[in-house]
């Protein structure tokens, strides 16, 4: 079986199925041990001089971990790294907690703010309802690139190492890739080398997420996508805004400060609800179709 027919069934697997309470309620996600073992490496390592060598020690050492893990599950076939990839894709999960937020918003503003907790950073016991919609279609685009696109990219690309590799980085970069006192040297290296991983997946997102639309203006998109803080994150969020016709990103606390971050298509409508929300999780299974398309094309021309 090719690695794209075994990415095409770990897709259909990870739709179906998503995370399954009962399982990850009695084993520790694979997700959690990788934060786990940066945690480790934070406690033991993030501190008295040369950070930014050991940082990038740690992670070098995280990604060989990672790709050793990924070879050796890999030579006991198909099903088995079926099962895994399946387990590191997130379209389901991403669904089901952006949906969640709508849910939520549906009932109470408080209801929308506590589901919206559980995907972004920011702080929320403020936000309207508006700002509750707008964190929410953020995160689906943002973390559809991250989650699915990203992953599936680098299975194709190299198989189950590539992809566990990838979330390593990926989860390095979300647990010490910040710009703080603590994190600014010893993260630099994760914080880089999730950039560069991410680079094509990113654009690849925001041109799947466009296409979903039958839209692309790829000038507007980039020049919207200049304006977020992050060199990648900023495309499929900018894709998104413009696909729906909202303005996103924007103002918003952290941490009890307020950052003011530009809007990304900022004339468009700026009062969002649950209904964005919905549109938005229309447009997270259509990219992944066109991505699910392209794995098909793949398996049947590599065949």
């Amino acid at each position: 079986m090719t690695t794209a027919f075994v990415l095409l069934c770990a897709m259909l697997l990870d739709a179906m199925l998503g995370e399954p309470a009962w399982l990850w309620s009695r084993l520790p996600h694979p997700a959690v041990l990788m934060g786990r073992l940066i945690g480790w490496m934070d406690r033991r390592f993030n501190h008295g001089t040369a950070r930014r060598i050991k940082g990038a020690a740690c992670l070098i050492a995280l990604i060989a971990i990672g790709y050793g893990t990924g070879w050796i599950l890999s030579l006991a076939g198909p099903v088995v790294e079926t099962i895994c990839a399946a387990i590191l894709l997130a379209q389901r999960s991403l669904v089901d907690h952006v949906a969640a937020v709508a849910e939520g918003l549906r009932e109470t503003l408080n209801d929308g703010r506590a589901h919206v907790s559980m995907i972004v950073s920011r702080d929320t016991s403020q936000m309207d309802e508006s700002a509750v919609a707008r964190a929410a279609v953020e995160s689906a685009a943002e973390n559809v690139s991250d989650g699915v696109i990203a992953p599936a990219f680098w299975f194709l690309v190299g198989g189950l190492p590539a992809l566990v590799a990838y979330k390593c980085i990926n989860t390095a970069d979300s647990m010490i890739g910040y710009r703080t006192a603590r994190y600014d040297a010893f993260g630099w290296a994760s914080a880089r080398t999730d950039d560069l991983v991410n680079l094509i997946p990113a654009r690849l997102t925001a041109l799947f997420i466009a296409t979903a639309k039958g839209q692309f203006d790829f000038r507007a998109v980039r020049r919207d996508a200049r304006l977020h803080r992050s060199p990648n994150a900023g495309w499929p969020e900018a894709a998104m805004a413009r696909s729906l016709g909202i303005a996103l990103a924007g103002p918003r606390a952290y941490d009890g400060a307020m950052q003011d971050f530009p809007w990304v298509n900022g004339d468009a409508r700026r009062q969002l609800g649950p209904i964005d929300i919905d549109a938005s999780i229309v447009i997270l299974w259509k990219a992944w179709s066109i991505m699910f398309v392209l794995c098909a094309l793949t398996g049947f021309l590599t065949a």
